[in-house]
Order: C-alpha cells, then structure tokens, then sequence
C-alpha cells in the first residue's frame, strides 16, 4: 500500500471530481434505501387498512397511485446520481491514468541505455499498459464500489435496526465468516492475476522481438519455430486466465 502514496498528488489534482463523485454515491444509496421504505409502507396501509376495514377501493387506488409515483421518482434520482457518480469518478480515473502514463513515458525517456539492456521492450510496454490500467481500477471503479458498499451498508443497518433490531442481529451473524472467506478468496486471485500479468509480460516481450526482427526471421527460415513458440506462450496466456 506504501506504494500507492505516489497517487495521492492525482488524487488531490481531481479531489474536486473525487468529492463531488462520493456525494453522489451517499445520494445514490439513500434514494435507493428510501425507495424499499416507501414500498414497505404501501404494503403496510393496504394490508392493515383491509384488516381492519377502515379503507375504500378508491382509498388503496389513490394511496397506490402516490406511492408508485414515489418509488418511480426515487428510481429516476437513483439512475441520475448514478450517471453523476460515474461521469465524476470514472472520468476521474481516466484522467489520472492519461497523467500517469505521461509521467511513466517521460521517467523512460530518461533512464540510461544500461536499463533498457537489462529491461525486456516487451515488459516496458506491458507495464505503462496493463499495469497502468489496474492502478485505473483501484482509483477509479474500486474507489466507487468501497463507497456504494460502505454507504449501502450503513444506511441499510440503520434501516434495518429501525424496523427489527433482533432479527438484524440474525442478518448481520454470518458476516465475519464471509468477511474471512472474502479475504482468502481475494489473496487466491491475486495470485493468479499476478501470474497472469507475468504471462503477458513474456507474451508482449515475444511479440515486440518477433515484429521488430522479422527480417532476421525471415532471413534464416525461422517462420515456424517462431510461430510455434508464440502458439506455446499464447496457450500458457490462456490457460492461466
């Protein structure tokens, strides 16, 4: 995570987008949680008022009529908040990642011609591409869902303890165990995400050599070995995803 400090300065380039972005989530989820509410309580007048027989046909037709004009005023907020929430911290993240390939491509014009000897074009490519992408997605969609979720989370609890704080108790039980199986289950995708990427590296390394020594290749006759070795590291790409 230390790592991750050096996107704190974009952060705060964009904190504008990234403030403006969380608003509209917190918005988002409390229009959503609200309209659960105001159908609940439609079931609820419709449901006590037969029992007890203190309401008309034309009463459930009027109430019905109000409550479904609520419920479709909440879903049309919930649908622009949304559109908010996205044009603000996805377009955020976009903008981050264009600066951060712009800084990486930059560092390379400087470094010394040893690096680059040591250094496969293959892997340099991968990483101010593929790597530079999933910054994008922890800045970005990553960033939105841990909001959604924490703010989800919060004001469904609150909700939710309102209504039946015991039977919330019941709800909210398994959630260590899942919070343990969440956390081993990530640590295995990892794992594998990151083999992945190293796959590619290797397969982008192959690509790059190939293409820019065509004439060599072509020269000493080498098409099928060449290809064949592309096939192999192509299959080891797509076994590993």
């Amino acid at each position: 995570m230390r790592s991750l400090r050096h996107l704190n300065k974009y952060l705060y380039a964009y904190r504008l987008r990234l403030l403006l972005g969380i608003l509209f989530v917190v918005l988002n989820n409390y229009f959503g949680v609200i309209s659960i509410r105001y159908v609940g309580e439609a079931i609820d007048y419709v449901v006590q008022g037969l029992e007890t027989g203190s309401i008309t046909a034309d009463d459930v037709w009027e109430q019905t009529m109000v409550y479904s004009g609520l419920v479709i005023g909440t879903a049309l907020l919930m649908g622009l908040f949304m559109f908010f929430m996205r044009q603000t911290i996805i377009v955020m993240s976009r903008l981050i990642e264009y600066d951060l390939k712009n800084e990486i491509y930059a560092h390379y014009q400087k470094l010394d011609l040893a690096f680059y000897k040591r250094n496969n074009t293959g892997d340099l490519m991968n990483r101010i591409s593929e790597d530079v992408s999933r910054v994008r997605m922890y800045i970005g969609p990553a960033i939105m869902y841990i909001v959604n979720t924490l703010g989800t989370f919060a004001l469904t609890i609150v909700v939710m303890l309102n209504i039946d704080a015991r039977l919330t108790l019941y709800a909210l039980a398994p959630l260590p165990i899942l919070a343990v199986t969440i956390y081993y289950v990530s640590d295995i995708i990892n794992r594998k995400s990151n083999k992945v990427q190293e796959q590619l590296s290797r397969l982008s390394t192959l690509a790059q050599e190939n293409f820019s020594g065509i004439r060599v290749v072509k020269a000493y006759g080498k098409e099928q070995v060449t290809t064949e070795k592309f096939e192999k590291e192509s299959d080891a790409y797509r076994d590993r995803t």
